[in-house]
């Protein structure tokens, strides 16, 4: 039970952390899976992918494709939508933290 929470948990934040790498500058998938696992995220790009397709599909974020050396690399950033709900949500995690913190 306790790592089915904490699994729920860091599903939830990774959306957190994509917006908030989104928003300081563009990033590709590989580039984010490494990211996230110096956070302590293990995420396959099976997992990865997915995701980023249904947060562009919401229009949090915008999905921009490149030729790098003879292949199409994917980039993503931020959209407007997105740095509103990423500033939402850092709002309610700062209150809830201040909340855990002086209990």
């Amino acid at each position: 039970m306790k790592e089915q929470i904490t699994r729920r948990i860091f599903n939830g934040l990774i959306y957190v952390h994509i917006l908030h790498h989104g928003n300081i500058g563009e990033f590709y998938g590989s580039w984010m899976i490494e990211e996230l696992k110096e956070h302590g995220y293990n995420i396959s790009p099976g997992t990865l992918y997915p995701l980023l397709k249904s947060m562009v599909e919401e229009n949090l974020i915008e999905k921009e494709d490149r030729n790098v050396n003879g292949k199409i690399r994917k980039y993503y950033k931020t959209t407007q939508k997105g740095n509103k709900l990423l500033f939402e949500l850092k709002n309610n995690l700062k209150e809830l933290f201040n909340d855990i913190e002086l209990q």
